[in-house]
């Protein structure tokens, strides 16, 4: 395979155009290919009146592919390089590993361990996604909170209901794996070739149930509802875990844990922090609010005279900016044409997210605004500090929006004059369960707030409209990444519990549900290793 890069296309091409485009980089007959792959596909939109798409393309030829690539000469056309993942090798474990957790790094942990024949156990505290989507749908339509089948606990994890954004900041090989595992299961093949792929909320629940589905005819198995309670340690290492399911108390032999508990199990990391065993520190992480303006409004500022096309859909963005202060702001998960969702997962507490469907077809776009915040802000050097923290603001907030689970929500226009939101403009909130106008200033602290100020001024100059006074912000978001660290070694285990992995983003190691999918992995291949013997590769 030929692997052609970076060739722009119009709008409303087609498969025919794209071979054209392609014969004609490699300098031969449209006939001489016997297939074209689309490998990336993104918009290219830096001019407002030429947007186009920039593609790039796995070929066939007839021929020999070393002779046309030593005749072309060009750094954009090279070999393809082999994207399959080897499988691992499996040994043999005394005791079947245990998983905890079934977001994106525990279903791909277990879903590697169970077709290596190593029959692993899953346990997730929430729902199954069926279940869990009864649960979610009560919270936003009655404010009736499960604190165990959540938005942020369940089968999926927290992307399931989000965007379902499969973007990623790093190279790992075996980020194509997981995706094309996504596929296999149901997502749509879009994700392969789209440079800022998405599955959409509406999209991922049928995914996840069908891994876990494989995961189950695999022999391992999936328990709903079932949440760990204790980490048994002995001599050094993990000898089991404890149980609850609801009333009944059990105990699992187990010698290999894979610990991917999501970033807001905070009785988990409370329980961990018990055992001195267990090295933790707290992590740097975020808080700020959703930010949201008519989808038309994100759509002409990066689009132009093409907002309207049928083959663009609604427009994203990314934006960051450091301030004299020294710190950064910046957006985080924007949803096109979605919405802003109730997120809490303990009672009297406020917290919001992103959601857009696949289509991301809604009247709205928005994105968290997030302003950087490190232990330093804290007030402690406890592990669990950056915990109290995002505690403090999540009551606050709902205190401030009536203790109804409704969440503060206040006009851009008014934020930036730091006055109080009467009534809402041209933007109309999204937010289930519902919004109370109000002033964040008191909700977050001052120096959130005044951040995020002179971030949305700053931004208003990249962004047209991004300043919009009708532009609304709905807080808290705090939920943008674990903050909270479990340390490991290279090897991905903790260095001083043999056999217990922590894994994903809440143990501090990833940052959405691919990097969580990717790390989920890692750690179970270094399980496999072990199951080899070979534990020092």
């Amino acid at each position: 395979m030929i692997r052609i890069a970076d060739i722009p296309m119009a709008l409303g091409y087609t498969g025919d155009t794209l071979r054209v485009a392609a014969a004609k980089k490699l300098r031969m007959e449209p006939s001489k290919l016997r297939s074209v792959a689309l490998v990336k596909k993104s918009v290219d939109a830096r001019r407002k009146n030429d947007v186009k798409f920039i593609v790039t393309v796995d070929v066939q030829i007839e021929g020999s592919e070393d002779k046309c690539l030593s005749r072309l000469r060009d750094s954009k056309i090279r070999k393809a390089p082999d994207r399959t993942y080897a499988m691992p090798k499996a040994g043999r474990l005394r005791c079947r590993p245990v998983v905890v957790g079934f977001g994106p790094a525990g279903m791909f942990a277990g879903l590697l361990l169970a077709r290596a024949g190593l029959c692993p156990i899953i346990l997730e505290r929430g729902g199954a996604v069926e279940d869990r989507q009864k649960s979610v749908a009560a919270f936003w339509k009655s404010r009736s909170l499960n604190t165990e089948s959540n938005v942020q606990f369940g089968e999926g994890g927290a992307g399931t209901f989000s965007d379902g954004k499969l973007n990623t900041g790093t190279k790992d090989e075996r980020i194509f794996f997981v995706l094309q595992t996504l596929v296999e299961h149901g997502a749509p093949e879009e994700i392969l070739f789209e440079a800022k792929p998405h599955v959409g909320t509406d999209k991922l629940p049928q995914t996840v149930r069908a891994i876990r589905e494989e995961i189950k005819s695999l022999g391992g198995e999936v328990r709903f509802n079932t949440k760990m309670t204790d980490l048994l340690v002995r001599d050094g290492a993990v000898c089991g875990v404890t149980v609850q399911t609801g009333n009944s108390v059990k105990k699992i032999e187990t010698e290999h844990v894979v610990l991917a508990v999501g970033h807001s199990a905070r009785d988990t990391f409370e329980m961990l922090y018990g055992k001195s065993n267990i090295p933790m520190e707290p992590k740097p992480f975020s808080v700020g609010a959703r930010i949201e303006h008519r989808a038309e409004t994100i759509n002409r500022a990066q689009y132009g005279a093409f907002a309207e096309s049928p083959h663009l859909g609604a427009a994203d963005y990314k934006l960051n900016v450091h301030l004299e202060n020294g710190r950064g702001v910046y957006t985080f998960c924007m949803c096109p044409g979605g919405y802003v969702v109730g997120a809490a997962s303990e009672e009297n507490s406020v917290v919001t997210n992103g959601m857009s469907e696949f289509a991301r077809d809604g009247e709205n776009s928005n994105a968290a605004l997030l302003v950087g915040v490190t232990p330093e802000d804290f007030g402690s050097a406890h592990p669990l500090a950056g915990v109290a923290f995002q505690r403090a603001i999540e009551r606050a907030a709902f205190k401030a929006g009536g203790g109804t689970y409704s969440a503060p929500c206040q006009r851009v226009g008014d934020f930036l004059e730091q006055r109080a939101t009467a009534e809402f403009g041209a933007v109309r909130p999204t937010y289930e369960p519902g919004v109370t106008p109000d002033n964040l200033y008191g909700v977050l602290p001052d120096f959130v707030c005044d951040s995020m100020a002179q971030g949305i001024r700053k931004m208003g100059r990249y962004l047209a409209g991004f300043d919009d006074p009708d532009a609304l912000l709905t807080a808290p978001e705090t939920r943008s990444s674990s903050p909270v660290r479990i340390l490991r070694d290279e090897r991905r285990e903790c260095p001083t519990v043999r056999g217990l992995f922590p894994c994903g983003e809440g143990a501090g190691y990833a940052g959405g549900i691919t990097s969580a999918a990717v790390d989920g992995l890692r750690c179970a291949e270094e399980i496999l290793k072990q199951s080899r013997g070979d534990k020092n590769d």
